[in-house]
């Protein structure tokens, strides 16, 4: 019984470590702008595929920065995609004299973000390059908080998403995901050393990359975001990530889509990072709860008293996190942390059952080395 108490306690403990060390290196999101001594020119190239909720705010973001010298690259696959009118209405409205939109699809590999990022970065006129989701909501000192996180062993430079402004329940959860677990584990991770690039936001300097086989070097993985951490770690330089992550708006989100794309990831992470993925398992409430549940059963404790004492120890300091860096909280964010590690196993066992799934229509086989078909030719489109 004392091997069970002991084993529970450990993985609480590492749980409020993490807490701990995510809280330590993450910056408020109300922390000033940080300093930066020199403001190269920058390119940001950001792939657009199909409209979402908050596409007009995230396109507009991107156009009126606090940077002295920036080009904006936005990158559409299908010439019929409806996100195309909505581009070039957000340029007429935010005019920006170094925007423009390319079409074009360009086969590098199986994974059709980075087939539709090859054009952007062929065409950066700059040494800085960020690679961009489409539903990242970029402050006004978005490049200077990019920038300020570059060291001298750099390779790369990333953010976690922040989910933000959820509707409804499972949006909640959505956000229980992405700020107080990924975020969090991922900024604990790299303050050990092990840090994981994130695909929401990269900056990269164009002739490291270049000289390391361009951006077709990332096709050697599905995932761009795991290929580019194994490509800087091949290099001796190291990830990193900026002081604080940046918002994500969520709008509403159904269960299938919470699960569909919490099965995605994992998926992703389990073939790219299998050594890694596989102590995922022993994250959240779940295996705690069983063991101390086990211990209280063998020693006559209170099951009631067992189990808030383990929700306690893992979620008070979680809450406490997201209020000291004003991430998103709601009455319902307690039971959606709750609900989150609940659905975490099943996640995880899945990931090691299924080997593709479907990604805005294209069915993608989760593999190691990928296909490389036929690449297309791209179309310029002139902003204003």
């Amino acid at each position: 019984m004392l091997y069970i108490i002991a084993v529970a306690g450990a993985l609480l403990a590492a749980n409020t470590l993490s807490l701990m060390i995510a809280g330590w290196r993450i910056r408020s999101r109300q922390d000033k702008t940080p300093s930066v001594a020199v403001r190269p020119p920058v390119s940001i190239v950001i792939p657009l595929c199909g409209i979402e909720q908050f596409s007009r705010e995230t396109l507009e973001s991107a156009l009126i920065l606090d940077w002295p010298d920036y080009e904006v690259i936005f990158c559409v696959a299908d010439k019929a995609d409806p996100i195309i009118g909505l581009a070039e209405n957000t340029l007429r409205a935010r005019p920006l004299a170094n925007a423009r939109i390319l079409i074009g699809d360009d086969r590098i590999s199986a994974n059709p973000k980075l087939n539709n990022c090859v054009k952007g970065w062929s065409a950066a006129a700059h040494e800085w390059v960020v690679l961009a989701d489409s539903n990242v909501l970029m402050p006004a000192n978005y490049l200077a908080r990019l920038m300020a996180a570059w060291r001298p062993d750099s390779g790369l430079v990333c953010s976690t998403p922040l989910g933000s402004r959820p509707s409804g329940f499972w949006a909640e959860v959505e956000c229980a995901f992405l700020n107080t677990h990924q975020a969090r584990w991922q900024y604990a991770g790299e303050a050990l050393g092990f840090g994981f690039a994130q695909g929401k936001s990269m900056l990269w300097q164009k002739t490291i990359l270049d000289a390391h086989g361009g951006i077709q070097a990332l096709a050697a993985e599905i995932a761009e975001d795991a290929a580019a951490t194994k490509l800087v770690n091949s290099m001796g330089l190291k990830v990193h990530l900026v002081a604080g992550p940046f918002e994500q708006p969520l709008g509403r989100r159904t269960f299938r889509e919470l699960w569909a794309r919490q099965s995605r990831w994992a998926r992703l992470r389990r073939v790219t990072f299998p050594h890694f993925f596989a102590p995922e398992i022993l994250l959240g409430v779940v295996p705690p709860l069983l063991l101390g549940l086990s211990a209280a059963v063998v020693s006559g404790t209170s099951l009631v008293t067992t189990t808030l004492a383990v929700l306690c120890t893992a979620y008070a300091p979680e809450l406490i996190l997201a209020a000291r860096k004003h991430w998103h909280l709601s009455l319902l964010s307690l039971l959606a942390m709750v609900t989150r590690d609940v659905l975490q196993p099943a996640i995880w066992t899945r990931s090691w059952l299924r080997g593709s799934f479907d990604w805005r229509g294209n069915i993608m086989v989760i593999r190691s080395q990928e296909s490389r078909p036929e690449g297309g030719v791209a179309e310029p489109i002139a902003g204003p």
